[in-house]
């Protein structure tokens, strides 16, 4: 069974319940083990483990999540020679437009290696239904991927 792992930091609960969203797309794929962790919980084992990978976080200052990048620098160096070369996308909760973090992020995803497989849901302001909406599209997009052997 392929496994699908979404990780998020959120300070505010936007963020958190932008992961809820992906998370609940994902179950509709039942053939595919999703699991959600805070990323200050989540490791090199769950990357390892993981056939694809969904990261939330919010903008601050222009840039990700400390602790999303905390997890960067947590699993980047023992990731070496593993070669993560699995599909990720990005879901970012920002008060400006959270092209900071996304670009941030998707720098720093390429040297695991990760390769991007879908637009970043952008939740400018509280997480309103067509953005969670949005979300739950890009949780089921992604394990029906890897469900179907696309990823």
């Amino acid at each position: 069974m392929k496994r699908l792992l979404i990780i998020y930091h959120s300070q505010s609960g936007n963020t958190e319940r932008l992961a809820a969203a992906v998370y609940e797309g994902a179950l509709r794929e039942q053939e595919v083990e999703t699991s959600l962790k805070r990323v200050q919980d989540a490791g090199l084992r769950d990357l390892l483990d993981a056939d694809a990978i969904l990261i939330g976080s919010p903008e601050n200052f222009g840039y990700m999540a400390g602790a999303v990048k905390d997890f960067f620098d947590r699993t980047f160096y023992p990731a070496l020679g593993h070669a993560i070369n699995i599909p990720y996308a990005l879901f970012i909760s920002a008060g400006n437009d959270g092209s900071g973090a996304q670009r941030q992020i998707d720098r720093i995803v390429i040297a695991y290696p990760m390769k991007k497989v879908a637009d970043a849901v952008l939740c400018v302001g509280p997480a309103d239904d067509t953005v969670l909406e949005a979300c739950r599209d890009l949780g089921q997009g992604m394990a029906a991927g890897l469900s179907l052997g696309i990823y």
